[in-house]
């Protein structure tokens, strides 16, 4: 007699789970809308003095998230133009004291203010990575997607430290270590990130930053002076940031980058070129305002100069004045357009995202930070995005 053995049958076994393909990030937004943008904010910033750019910069913001597709929605930027202007008043009651008590220091004698500089400078550098990461800080809580809102711990000093002393290493090893230096701040800034619930990390390192970039250290002083540096540089920016796409991550979401080394080069140019066409503009605005000058006083051009009666000219004084704020706006509005609109396009097309879908139950958590990180790096021209 055959011994048979039964064993029962178990639950069913489920199929697995399709895993969902990697999702581009998208940009939606107007070119012509945002060149409109722009330039009606620099007639503004003209208008109020320069005042108009906190919220200025507030509408690119909100035109830059707004139009940022992850997944078919696009994150809300909720700061507003009053809290960059109130953040960069206080930032200015704080540093304008610093500033006078160097100025006086100055006049007072010319040997303490030779020894003042390097403690002066050294202590600019400290506060401003403090507010560099206390800018980012705000900037992260008043991003929201999908109803959850992006925020930031940490210590703004911490930070500031721990930059200044891979800086001092940068400085000593001749600018080899910024790779190193780059993804221990990186690490320690996305540490302290979070959106909702769920922490952010950053995986990119050293190493990786300098293997797809090496070629260009001892390449960089001989293109700093000669035509090759925007090249150089703008190879430099696109190994960055594809390094720190790739590098970014929140709990099991992870983003990738493509971007080629040559993908910015053009948009320098482009920068550049603009800048030797209005230079040439202004050029002949000022030869323009140097003869009807002339012609006002009723000399030539030779006699206006060798009797210097240029120097008691009203209309020279004027209208050079108007020429060079024209050229400022200008200015303004080519590299908002190139290295602010059209970059960031670049870096979005270049950029996936991962198991978006392990954002998708996340808990709200988080306050909201003030702009006096934003005022301080307005104040030491440390801003960004």
């Amino acid at each position: 007699m055959n011994d048979m053995s039964w064993t029962p049958p178990g639950p069913p076994q489920l199929p697995p789970q399709p895993v969902p393909p990697p999702m581009p990030v998208a940009f939606s937004g107007s070119r012509n809308e945002f060149f409109r943008l722009v330039a009606r904010g620099a007639g503004l910033e003209l208008v109020t003095l320069g005042f108009y750019r906190f919220w200025l910069t507030t509408d690119i913001r909100r035109h830059l998230w707004s139009n940022t597709l992850i997944d078919g929605d696009g994150p809300e930027y909720t700061g507003r133009g009053k809290e960059l202007m109130i953040g960069f008043l206080v930032a200015l009651a704080i540093l304008m004291p610093i500033y006078l008590g160097y100025f006086l220091i100055g006049i007072e004698a010319e040997h303490l203010k030779a020894f003042a500089s390097l403690p002066l400078v050294a202590f600019f550098y400290l506060f401003g990575q403090f507010a560099i990461y206390r800018a980012r800080r705000y900037r992260l809580t008043r991003t929201v997607w999908r109803g959850v809102r992006f925020w930031m711990s940490g210590s703004g000093w911490i930070y500031a430290l721990k930059a200044s002393l891979w800086g001092l290493l940068v400085v000593i090893t001749l600018g080899l270590a910024l790779p190193w230096r780059e993804a221990a701040l990186e690490r320690y800034k996305m540490r302290h990130s979070y959106y909702g619930d769920l922490q952010g990390s950053f995986e990119g390192r050293g190493w990786d930053f300098f293997k797809r970039g090496w070629w260009l250290w001892p390449l960089m002083p001989f293109a700093l002076v000669t035509v090759f540096g925007p090249f150089a540089y703008a190879a430099f920016k696109a190994i960055e940031w594809r390094w720190w796409l790739s590098g970014i991550r929140f709990g099991e979401v992870r983003l990738e980058s493509t971007m080629r080394r040559s993908a910015l080069i053009g948009l320098y140019w482009k920068v550049i070129g603009w800048a030797m066409l209005l230079g040439t503009l202004f050029s002949a605005y000022l030869a323009l305002c140097i003869f009807l000058a002339a012609s006002i006083n009723g000399s030539s051009i030779a006699d206006f100069f060798r009797t210097e009666a240029f120097a008691r000219s009203i209309p020279l004084m004027v209208l050079p004045g108007i020429g060079y704020l024209a050229l400022a706006l200008a200015m303004n509005v080519v590299m908002r357009v190139y290295l602010m609109r059209d970059l960031w396009v670049r870096v979005l097309s270049s950029t996936i995202v991962h198991n978006i879908e392990a954002a998708a139950n996340v808990t709200a958590r988080g306050e909201l930070a003030n702009a006096l990180g934003e005022g301080f790096a307005d104040g030491l021209d440390v801003a960004g995005f």
